[in-house]
């Protein structure tokens, strides 16, 4: 269950009014209702309140703190994460993943992680990690994926230069892209292409991911930084927006993704 749904379903239960719940708890009312529905955020502190007034068991009072502290903002350098280990940013992103209720992602020139197949994250990953860390990363963002069979939806778009850019070779991106079309009709992901014979008014940015409107991740080169202002938060929202004219969705991505499989098998 997402952190919204939690919060909200902890205080129906307790029978309580979110002004109720602002009056016991010492959280502005304002502040329950935006993160009841995605919109904002409560700090740990601020949960824990609210969880003792809704007389949350200390299970779900943990659960729900170690949400929030995944939401939290940070910036990670990307030597940081090699060195870490790629596997323990991908547990990272899953936390967060786990904490919204919908997901929007733009990814301009890859697949994106909750699609991959082991082969492709293996040659996207491989050059940069030991054998090791290559395995444990790989297994990591495969654990990911398994959010997907929850009730959280999906709306994942990309550029068609995802889908062209060889990862690895022909043979596994066609792989690649079958499982892409598969995973394409579950009835909570929804699949954007922006093929490349759309004309635009926009660049395509950087990757990034929209958690509800709590959180952005947004990876670049250097680093990958978790950002929860909420005027940085609106102005990738506002992106998001712009981008949705250009979007082809569902059986029309669908088609462009089969196009590009089928110039894969040309080549093999």
């Amino acid at each position: 269950m997402s952190l919204p749904d939690a919060l909200r379903n902890l205080r129906q239960a307790s029978g309580l009014s979110q002004t109720a719940a602002a009056e016991r708890s010492g959280v502005n009312q304002t502040k329950i209702s935006r993160a009841e529905t995605g919109r904002g955020l409560v700090d740990k502190d601020e949960v824990a309140a609210l969880c003792r007034v809704y007389n949350a068991s200390p299970g779900t009072r943990r659960q729900l703190i170690a949400m929030t502290e995944a939401l939290a903002a940070s910036r990670t350098p990307r030597r940081m994460v090699l060195q870490r280990g790629g596997w323990a940013m991908q547990e990272r992103i899953g936390k967060l993943e786990n904490a919204a209720k919908t997901i929007r992602n733009f990814a301009p020139s890859a697949i994106h992680g909750l699609l991959q197949i082991p082969a492709y994250i293996e040659a996207l990953f491989g050059a940069s990690l030991s054998p090791e860390n290559l395995t444990r990363t790989v297994q990591a963002r495969l654990n990911r994926q398994r959010v997907l069979e929850s009730d959280r939806e999906f709306h994942l778009v990309m550029g068609e230069g995802a889908l062209r850019w060889c990862m690895g070779s022909a043979a596994i991106m066609v792989d690649q892209l079958e499982h892409l079309i598969h995973q394409s009709e579950r009835p909570n992901v929804h699949v954007g292409i922006i093929t490349w014979t759309t004309p635009t008014t926009i660049p395509g940015l950087h990757p990034f991911t929209l958690y509800d409107d709590q959180a952005a991740l947004v990876a670049t080169q250097n680093a990958t930084a978790v950002i929860t202002d909420p005027r940085d938060i609106a102005d990738y929202r506002g992106y998001w927006d712009e981008l949705q004219p250009f979007v082809s969705w569902d059986d029309e991505a669908r088609d462009a993704v089969h196009h590009a499989a089928e110039d894969y098998r040309r080549i093999m």
